[in-house]
């Protein structure tokens, strides 16, 4: 099939170095080994437009035709939420000039491209939703126009044929979205969590674990961008508190950037543990694995919420740390429990519970053996249930269409 893939979402690059980036070019992938010819639109190749330096374009994707429709030259939030609107208008020119047979669109506020260019080409539209952006936007940037963002919304999820949420709290949102409004029809609505690319990452071998261990100190990390939905004060004072001998010799690898950065070295100082504690910045993502398989353990401290349903993630670092071979060190919040399995291939731990989070440092810093256990059986795991190309197969069959490939075959 000829599909076009539609990312209208101003702060996404197709290119850079976000998580965001990282999932549509796995999409994107996938859908090429199984056999698809892929075309992207999208408002920018990298972190920032018109700055080649920040776009990070893997070998594989090089020949990927992309066209960049952008959104610049505008200040304020009204003003960027209209520009988003007529960018998704000539995106969806694009789209049906194109002839495609399929669109696959990353749900983003103000974009009506999809829907406009299914209701006139009649190629089935598949909306990946990855978060409810329109109360995530309002809580924690700005809407200025919350109408016109729930009708474009309505409109994209009306479109589609269907719709693939990244984790259940995201799929009852969106069932609660669009129950009110039956005229067109109830579109199909899938849960597709989040998934990794095992052949990006690898395993440390264990002879060289083994023989590097008296010399390498124990070495914790974590993957994300700095906001502080992420919980990474949590784990900066977690470490700085854990009950183990020798503690003063960790260190803690911190890879990712954000607006709180300087408030996590300002942290690390007044815990006295900014000298162990290497903050990386962004990385692009083919430099991701490397860095990953330097570290023993790979954290995810997301906070507690009073409600569940807070936790919508399908958190990517995740499925990374487990192909990495990493043992997971994990909130028990949202669906995580139902990723990690607690003993086995990580350790599961309350959200914002620094005492618990500390005791969970400890118990795997002292026990060289567990950890090379755990994170044996977080590898057969990656490469058993979570693949992108699994993923991506399941969402193609679930919209009623043709993977001409299955996952097996594309294996071999």
């Amino acid at each position: 099939m000829k599909i076009a893939y539609v990312l209208a979402d101003p702060g996404i690059g197709i290119f850079g170095t976000k998580g965001a980036s990282v999932h549509a070019q796995e999409i994107i992938r996938a859908l090429r080994q199984l056999g698809h010819e892929v075309t992207v639109f999208c408002t920018k190749r990298g972190n920032k437009h018109g700055e080649p330096e920040t776009e990070f374009v893997p070998g594989d994707l090089r020949d990927l035709p992309v066209f960049v429709v952008p959104v610049a030259g505008v200040k304020g939030a009204a003003a960027r939420e209209q520009a988003v609107l007529r960018t998704s208008h000539r995106m969806a020119d694009l789209v049906i000039e194109g002839g495609f047979d399929l669109i696959y669109e990353r749900y983003s506020l103000f974009s009506t491209a999809g829907a406009t260019a299914t209701r006139q080409t009649g190629a089935p539209l598949i909306v990946e939703v990855n978060s409810p952006l329109l109360a995530e936007q309002s809580t924690h940037r700005s809407l200025h126009d919350s109408d016109t963002a729930m009708q474009t919304t309505l409109q994209t999820f009306a479109a589609a044929a269907l719709l693939s949420c990244v984790s259940t709290p995201v799929a009852d949102w969106v069932r609660c979205l669009i129950a009110p409004d039956s005229s067109s029809g109830t579109p199909q609505i899938q849960v597709s969590p989040n998934g990794v690319n095992t052949q990006r990452f690898s395993p440390r071998p264990v002879s060289e674990t083994t023989d590097d261990a008296e010399n390498s100190p124990f070495t914790v990390g974590f993957l994300g961008t700095l906001k502080p939905w992420h919980g990474t004060e949590t784990l900066l004072e977690a470490f700085a508190s854990a009950p183990a001998t020798g503690r003063n010799s960790w260190r803690c690898e911190i890879l990712g950037d954000g607006p709180q950065r300087q408030q996590l070295e300002d942290l690390a100082a007044q815990l006295g543990i900014r000298d162990q504690i290497i903050f990386h910045g962004a990385a692009a993502p083919e430099e991701v694995p490397q860095v990953l398989s330097r570290w023993d353990v790979g954290v995810a401290p997301y906070p507690a919420t009073q409600q569940s349903s807070t936790h919508y993630f399908s958190p990517l670092k995740i499925y990374e740390y487990l192909a990495a071979g990493l043992p997971v060190i994990a909130s028990e919040v949202g669906e995580i429990p139902s990723v990690i399995d607690h003993g086995r291939t990580g350790l599961l731990a309350p959200g914002s519970d620094t005492g618990s989070l500390a005791a969970a440092l400890a118990q795997l810093a002292g026990d060289r053996q567990r950890r090379q256990s755990m994170g044996a059986a977080a590898r057969a795991e990656a490469e058993q249930k979570h693949s992108w190309l699994a993923r991506t197969t399941d969402i193609l069959r679930a919209a009623g269409l043709p993977a001409p490939l299955a996952a097996q075959e594309v294996a071999t």
